[in-house]
């Protein structure tokens, strides 16, 4: 399964590092055999290439005050806890019947007492973050979601805990002092949150750090899932940018297969017949007489679910974890339109994956007309050539989103 558009090059049209490279200084082979899920790791600003990310105190006060954010874009935090929402947020006003709109008076009345700001899915509202958070994911072959934490001084924001995901975290201004301790749990799944062992985490937490740093503007902290940590503000207001990245897993695997094993269960006449008149379903003797029949059915339908078939799903849970490069609407349509003049590149972020003539991503379903898809592939393959495409076939790629202007 592979995403037909080319990935962001390492460097970034600006030159500029991108990607894992500019958040972790040793080589990605090195990263991936040594630290990857396994332990901690601690760059430091001077080792890394200047800062890409686009985000600083300017960025929040504009997040805050003027993109008419609602929750849960936005969340607070205070003496490790979350507060409700009302607290945060008022009416929209004239003209805009939204009840949970962020007010920035409210939010500097509570960041004035000590509560953390919390702006989730930056990879979804500031542009130059999320060209981050797509050349991380295309790194890893792994989704990646964005926060941003702004702490004010000497507080912290969460008490000790762990995540269900991988991070890495950017200090962008201030400085935090970091404690990370070993897991209570190894590599949780997503369905395995902190809160479910609480105690072994409040026991924990009392052992000397592992890691006890002071992370600095630019400086990189990865952390695998798993591992507890707390971190306080040191001076100034504190910002730093967490790249969640959810790994899939055997498990994610393990589940779509098992979900194409119980479709194909469904359809065994074997499994359709009622147990005996008079089973007394509370006799353990009951389930043990029809465990071998039943591992034959289920034996045969393992063995049916077809390569191809568990490929679709994980391409399915691919395509519905990110989004594809944003577009601008009227562009892209005036752009549809021209004869000459603009030239066009593959969209990045498709997660493209042809079933017979149809290409299925991220933005839909692009039908392929006679002998089209294999014009249509090497222009997706290559990331170029869309200039050379016949006018009608490259204006549906257009209005389908598969190409953008080339700025």
């Amino acid at each position: 399964m592979t995403d037909p558009a080319a990935p962001e090059p390492p460097g970034g049209a600006d030159g500029a590092a991108r990607g894992l490279a500019a958040l972790c200084a040793v080589p990605r082979e090195e990263f991936a055999s040594g630290y990857w899920g396994r332990r901690p790791l601690l760059t430091r600003a001077e080792e890394l290439p200047s800062p890409t990310h686009g985000f600083d105190a300017d960025a929040v006060d504009e997040l805050l005050s003027r993109r008419a954010l609602r929750t849960p874009f936005l969340r607070m935090a205070r003496d490790g806890a979350t507060l409700d929402a009302r607290e945060l947020t008022l009416g929209g006003g004239v003209g805009a019947a939204v009840g949970d709109q962020v007010s920035e008076d409210k939010v500097l009345r509570l960041f004035a007492d000590g509560a953390t700001i919390v702006l989730q899915g930056l990879h979804r509202s500031w542009e130059p973050v999320s060209r981050s958070a797509r050349s991380l994911a295309a790194d890893l072959g792994h989704p990646v979601q964005v926060n941003a934490y702004v702490t004010p001084p000497q507080n912290r924001g969460f008490d000790d805990h762990y995540d269900v995901h991988d991070v890495f975290v950017v200090q962008v201004e201030g400085e935090k002092h970091w404690r990370v301790r070993p897991p209570v749990l190894d590599l949780p799944h997503r369905g395995e949150p902190w809160t479910d062992r609480r105690e072994a985490v409040r026991e924990a937490a009392a052992a000397e750090p592992v890691l006890d740093a002071v992370l600095r503007p630019g400086d990189c902290l990865y952390l695998p899932r798993g591992w507890l940590h707390s971190a306080t503000a040191l001076g100034g207001t504190s910002i730093h940018l967490t790249f969640g990245v959810h790994v899939w897993t055997g498990r994610t695997l393990a589940d779509d297969l098992l979900a194409a094993v119980g479709r194909r269960l469904d359809d065994d006449p074997a499994l359709r017949a009622a147990l005996p008149v008079g089973v007394d379903a509370l006799d353990p003797a009951t389930t043990p007489r029809a465990r071998d029949a039943l591992r034959d059915s289920v034996v045969r339908a393992l063995d049916a679910v077809t390569d191809e078939e568990l490929a679709a799903a994980l391409a399915r849970r691919v395509r519905a974890a990110e989004r594809a490069e944003p577009i601008g609407v009227l562009a892209q349509h005036r752009s549809a339109a021209a004869q000459v003049g603009p030239r066009w590149r593959v969209r990045q972020g498709l997660a493209g994956r042809w079933e017979g003539e149809v290409l299925v991503s991220r933005v839909g379903r692009f039908t392929a007309g006679p002998g089209e898809r294999a014009v249509v592939e090497a222009v997706l393959a290559g990331g170029s050539g869309a200039d050379a495409l016949p006018e009608d076939l490259r204006r549906r790629l257009v209005l389908a989103g598969l190409l953008v202007l080339d700025a």
